[in-house]
């Protein structure tokens, strides 16, 4: 894999995690091609967190942390615009960016090292018997999950960012921590 990897970028208001879920309407035409590219190219694309501008219209200052958006489904919605289900994938930082002719942001990352597959500590526990109660409590559990997951550092850390009621500012902090671990002490700080 690259030290430093190419990849387009498109801002919004909202932290994707990596392995959640996120719906998106497409409209402006920069990002219609870059749908058209990802599709061309099977690659996906950064979804980073808006610092400064809006979704639409100049382009917007990107957080320097985001992550990699995999396309699941699309369609058009009763409006007639582009319709995205979306899956956060890997998580990469930002060391640079540029804006093309036609306003997209185009950003050379860095992708963040893939994380262990640590077992749960014990002092974070109670982090997987809450994020069961969530589950419980919304009578759903995520596609694809096992009970080992509740067992993974990385992945109860995840969907509790996911889940629980944060700020972005905090989500984004989240998404920064490279460590499951330490990720999952935020979260209980956050939660205190």
């Amino acid at each position: 894999m690259p030290a430093t990897e190419t990849l387009p970028l498109f801002p919004l208001n909202t932290v994707l995690l990596a392995g959640a879920g996120l719906g998106l309407r497409v409209f402006e035409r920069r990002y219609l091609d870059l749908i058209r590219e990802c599709g061309r190219s099977g690659r996906g694309f950064g979804v980073c967190l808006i610092l400064q501008g809006g979704e639409a219209g100049a382009p917007a200052t990107p957080a320097a942390y985001g992550t990699e958006a995999t396309i699941e489904d699309f369609g058009t919605g009763s409006d007639g615009l582009l319709t995205l289900r979306l899956r956060g994938g890997r998580r990469f930082h930002v060391q640079r960016t540029r804006v093309r002719d036609n306003g997209l942001v185009v950003g050379e990352v860095d992708w963040c090292p893939p994380e262990d597959d640590d077992e749960l500590r014990p002092e974070h526990g109670l982090l997987a018997t809450v994020l069961e109660k969530i589950f419980e409590k919304a009578g759903a559990t995520p596609p694809g999950m096992t009970a080992a997951d509740l067992d993974s550092a990385a992945w109860v850390g995840w969907r509790l960012a996911e889940l629980l009621p944060l700020s972005d500012a905090q989500r984004l902090a989240v998404l920064q921590e490279d460590d499951p671990h330490a990720r999952l002490d935020h979260l209980l700080a956050l939660m205190a």
